[in-house]
């Protein structure tokens, strides 16, 4: 920790502190440094300066999700979180963008926190340093064996969405044939893994050949293809699912989704995550999907969901969770980006091919 100033002891040390600040939306494309600004500020850990109940941190990991991406549109685009404020040109604001971290207790009020305990949150500013309300804090036990990073994937929430569609809406029978889209990226290599603990046989889509490898031989998927390669998805489709899909869970939507209401059997379920493939786009100019007519035909279920809608049943996925990643039985892939200054790139990463497994920062060895 930077001592910029100390006056008086420890309790009165201020810090220097880089954090993302939306300074405009980004419509279009990929958000830039024209929409995204790297501010320094000096936060006092002072303890007349942290309210009672409330806890300094020190930001160590946090996680870089598509999600993210949807609040910085500027329009509500029927997604559940709001749109981040911005920041005006003398940045008088204090909005900062959020994300789910990993952070140590450097400074504490509340009488269930120690210095040192290590916490998560759903809701840490993307700061290096902030105070945090206990509301959405957890104490995590770091000898527990899980690596810090697995609270933002495995244990965060690319896995729970993952649980919560194959486990809780999908439940596929031992048997069934399952498609997984995005399959190599943060939710889908946990849904493809689950879908084999529950002997389904799996297929995932992803965008090169060396992620084909990683689903096939790491993953323990059944099968996977390059879609960047195989373009003629209705014919992918056919190759790999002779026998229709059964359950098929979109993390991208567009054409792909287009091309497995071609493919899905009587009573299939599509299990909508994300659209990936659209959230850079305005939605006059996405792709439509032509053939919806088959969800009539083949009496399909097709739903869409948040995770927020399932945190009663949190408890339940982080125990089995917890055991499959102990066990051995779900593993993880990392990108790791390093510095918060990295959050631009690491944003920008996500829409591109080259990303194998889940997108982190680590904000502090």
């Amino acid at each position: 920790m930077e001592r910029v100033e100390v006056v008086g002891g420890e309790n009165s040390t201020v810090v220097n502190s880089r954090e993302w600040v939306m300074s405009a939306y980004a419509d279009k494309g990929l958000p830039t440094s024209d929409h995204l600004k790297l501010r320094t500020t000096r936060l006092s850990l002072h303890a007349d300066s942290i309210p009672d109940g409330h806890v300094a941190v020190e930001l160590l990991w946090i996680s870089v999700d598509p999600y993210l991406r949807t609040r910085m549109t500027g329009h509500d685009d029927g997604l559940y979180f709001p749109q981040f404020a911005l920041n005006d040109w003398q940045w008088k604001s204090k909005q900062v963008i959020t994300a789910f971290g990993v952070g140590r207790v450097i400074r504490s009020k509340h009488g269930k926190f120690s210095i040192g305990d290590i916490v998560v949150s759903p809701f840490f500013q993307f700061a290096e340093y902030s105070i945090a309300a206990p509301t959405f804090l957890r104490v995590v036990d770091p000898t527990a064996g899980i690596e810090s990073p697995a609270y933002l994937s495995a244990l965060g929430v690319p896995g729970f969405a993952a649980w919560v569609g194959i486990e809780l809406l999908g439940n596929p029978k031992a048997g069934s044939n399952v498609f997984i889209s995005a399959a190599a990226g943060g939710v889908g290599m946990f849904a493809g893994q689950l879908a084999k603990l529950k002997g389904c046989r799996v297929v995932g889509s992803t965008g090169t050949d060396e992620k084909v490898k990683l689903l096939k031989e790491e993953f323990g998927y059944d099968e996977a293809f390059n879609y960047n390669k195989e373009t003629d998805f209705d014919a992918a489709l056919s190759k790999y699912f002779p026998n229709g899909i059964d359950l098929y869970l979109d993390n991208v939507g567009g054409k792909m989704l287009e091309a497995v209401l071609n493919h899905v059997n009587l009573h299939a379920r599509i299990l909508v995550c994300g659209m990936i493939s659209q959230y850079n786009q305005v939605w006059t100019e996405r792709e439509g999907v032509r053939n919806l007519l088959n969800l009539v035909g083949k009496e399909v279920r097709m739903e869409g969901y948040l995770v927020g809608s399932y945190l009663d049943r949190f408890d339940d996925f982080t125990k089995e969770m917890e055991s499959y990643t102990k066990e051995g039985k779900i593993i993880s892939k990392y990108k790791i980006f390093n510095g918060i200054e990295s959050f631009i790139e690491s944003l920008g990463s996500m829409f591109t091919s080259s990303n194998f497994g889940k997108v982190v920062i680590q904000v502090k060895p």
